[in-house]
């Protein structure tokens, strides 16, 4: 098979289109066939080594979390699933034509929603309602703020918030603040990059901050005592000994076959959208990743 080659740490133009040997699937795995796989923030800083501390790989690597594609082959003891099925998941070496994935961490992709829409999800889905539900547990009636609202994780922490029934403050740069406030669920939007507006900002219940950075510290600064700061390991405020009352609660998203089946229901009946900016083929993997890194909150898909 065909598949996206890792060997160094290094920029984008180390991904290598290579031909590697076909995966066998092995007790309680399943063979599938990637139509599509998505570009995610967690592929670039793997790549490059910015998080090997947290994040180790064995070379030659394999890069991609998410997954689209057809049942080619059931491993011993899988039931549930046959080939031709069309499924989606979480899953690790997914910038490959075979990838193998545990028969617990698929899903049947629902009827209506296309294999390069599904390829989108999964990994922002499970990681946006993570956030809002073990980051910042969030409870009905509470106001939170959500960082990074338009991107794909912050769209769906905006989706599972405003599930919940909470207050949802929509936090991105002051240039997208029209298209922050028109989000389905967004009672304000306010710019993070303005100092201004984050000292206007009321007592806040919780936070979910998907951005991290200088801000993050002001932010949780605006959380009330007692209340809850979610994040990402790698952008735990610097002051957050400074507000020893507030819980601040790292966020590491875990694989839910559930909450990808309800998520993706949701984008199946336009209760949620994760915009897809363009379609590329495996090949161009590189060049992809170059333009991801470059920023956007929409994202690329690669079809393989």
């Amino acid at each position: 098979m065909k598949a996206i080659v890792l060997h160094e740490y290094g920029p984008a133009s180390n991904l290598a289109y290579e031909d590697i040997a076909d995966p066998r699937p092995s007790e309680g795995s399943v063979l599938v066939r990637v139509a599509a796989t998505s570009i995610n923030p967690a592929d670039w800083r793997v790549r490059s080594g910015a998080v090997k501390d947290f994040i180790p790989i064995a070379f030659p690597y394999i890069p991609g979390l998410d997954l689209a594609g057809t049942v080619v082959e059931v491993g011993e003891g899988v039931t549930g699933f046959e080939p031709g099925d069309r499924v989606m998941a979480v899953a690790r070496y997914t910038y490959a034509e075979l990838c193998i994935v545990k028969a617990t961490d698929l899903v049947k992709i629902p009827d209506g929603l296309e294999m390069t829409t599904a390829a989108a999800l999964p990994l922002v889905n499970v990681t946006g309602d993570a956030m809002i539900r073990l980051g910042a547990k969030v409870q009905p009636g509470q106001t939170v703020l959500i960082t990074g609202a338009l991107g794909g994780v912050g769209r769906s922490a905006v989706f599972a918030a405003s599930q919940i029934g909470a207050r949802v403050i929509a936090g991105v740069r002051g240039k997208r603040l029209g298209a922050a406030r028109c989000l389905p669920g967004v009672s304000e939007a306010i710019a993070i990059d303005d100092d201004a507006e984050i000292e206007k900002l009321g007592s806040l219940d919780c936070v979910a901050d998907t951005v991290g950075g200088e801000r993050a510290g002001q932010l949780l600064a605006r959380v009330k005592e007692g209340g809850t700061f979610g994040c990402f390991p790698t952008q735990n405020p610097r002051n957050a000994a400074l507000h020893p009352t507030i819980q601040i609660n790292i966020v590491i998203a875990p694989v839910n076959s559930v909450t990808i089946l309800r998520y993706a229901e949701a984008v199946r009946d336009g209760k949620l959208t994760i915009p897809v900016e363009r379609i590329m083929p495996l090949a161009d993997a590189a060049e992809a990743q170059a333009i991801a890194e470059k920023g956007g909150t929409a994202k690329i898909i690669l079809t393989a």
